[in-house]
């Protein structure tokens, strides 16, 4: 079925910039009835839409999502469901990050709205009956490449810290896009030219190792981080640096598990979620979270 899914073609300037405007504007969510909803706009970039379940007790745990797009394309809308599943099943309150996309808004544009939107969920942790000390920081894709720098950020700075990171087949080393070998590859959903175009984007001409926080990959010292979950298809293109990441933060004395979806492509669980191995690999997933948040 995979190989029916076309990869985005952000190779092309015209058609990036229409796949940009396609989803300049996220729309407000249908939540279920009982389902509490409320949408922040932070600064001319940021913004975070906020997902209240209907049962749990209070103060409850929190999940802060970040969504994919190759830093390049994408909103919130297109995990508004997942943010809903999450907070149903879970009894968790979700907030949702909008962020300001390359290259018209390159590193650290991202990183710094992803950040604003946590510091807003420290401010407003009282108001919405949030546990500071359960929270997570999570993403699919880019996203989850920048949930790990918004984690390294977080650490350096100090004061209140996630409890888990939870990383969804996270993009996190643009040394992947400089290896030439993989463009021959047919990687499906997310190939490595559509990689390096996204990388070049997001970091322009600069020196990626001179860039403190722009490629979690790079970060040498992974020491102190909170437990991590790092969940990868085994035939996506990222499978090796997400493997890579693994073992260097273990290496680092950071609690970390690694799930692996036999056959599966970039981001499948989006878009095969009622497949077999989809089911499983939430499962494990949500798991772990239900672990760390000590949701019982």
């Amino acid at each position: 079925m995979f190989r029916w899914v076309p990869n985005p073609p952000v190779g092309s300037p015209l058609l990036l910039r229409v796949m940009q405007l396609a989803t300049r504007s996220s729309r407000s969510p249908h939540v279920p009835r009982g389902m509490g909803y409320r949408f922040a706009q932070l600064s001319s970039g940021a913004a975070v839409h906020v997902y209240l379940p209907e049962w749990g007790a209070d103060p409850r745990a929190a999940v802060l999502w970040i969504h994919g797009g190759g830093f390049l394309i994408g909103n919130a809308a297109q995990d508004h469901r997942r943010c809903i599943a999450l907070a149903r099943d879970l009894g968790v309150v979700v907030f949702s990050a909008e962020y300001r996309h390359a290259p018209a808004n390159p590193f650290p544009a991202a990183l710094d709205d992803v950040h604003a939107v946590w510091t807003w969920i420290l401010s407003h942790t009282a108001e919405l009956c949030v546990d500071p000390a359960r929270l997570a920081i999570a993403g699919q894709s880019a996203g989850g490449g920048l949930a790990a720098t918004l984690v390294q950020r977080i650490h350096d700075e100090g004061g209140a810290q996630p409890v888990a990171q939870w990383l969804f087949c996270p993009m996190l080393d643009d040394r992947t896009a400089h290896n030439r070998e993989l463009d021959g590859m047919r990687h499906f959903i997310w190939d490595n030219r559509s990689n390096r175009v996204a990388w070049g984007a997001y970091l322009g001409e600069r020196d990626p190792d001179s860039l403190p926080y722009a490629v979690a990959a790079r970060r040498r010292e992974l020491k102190g981080l909170p437990p991590a979950w790092i969940g990868a298809g085994d035939i996506e293109l990222f499978f090796d640096e997400d493997r890579r990441y693994t073992e260097a933060l273990t290496a680092a004395g950071v609690d970390t598990t690694l799930t692996i979806a036999p056959g599966a492509p970039h981001a499948f669980e989006s878009f095969a979620a009622r497949t077999t191995v989809a089911r499983a690999y939430l499962d494990e997933a949500e798991g772990w979270l239900r672990t760390r948040l000590r949701l019982g």
